[in-house]
């Protein structure tokens, strides 16, 4: 990856997680995060990210097998 590429990409990383922190982030900046860490091969598993575990626990499914 050339200069210019890591700096956007640095960038890019550095504006989402911002906004997500500061609460600004919209529906549209939590999908472009949501797209960047899985287009950069990021994913978490319930049993390594309490959050993802309680946002698992609030969807409207029987038990969190289904959710896997």
């Amino acid at each position: 990856m050339n200069k210019n590429m890591m700096a956007l990409f640095d960038l890019l990383a550095e504006d989402l997680v911002q906004r997500i922190r500061h609460g600004e982030a919209t529906s549209a900046d939590l999908s472009v995060a949501r797209q960047f860490l899985k287009d950069n091969g990021i994913d978490a598993s319930l049993q390594q990210s309490d959050p993802l575990l309680n946002l698992a626990k609030s969807l409207p499914f029987d038990n969190l097998e289904d959710v896997a």
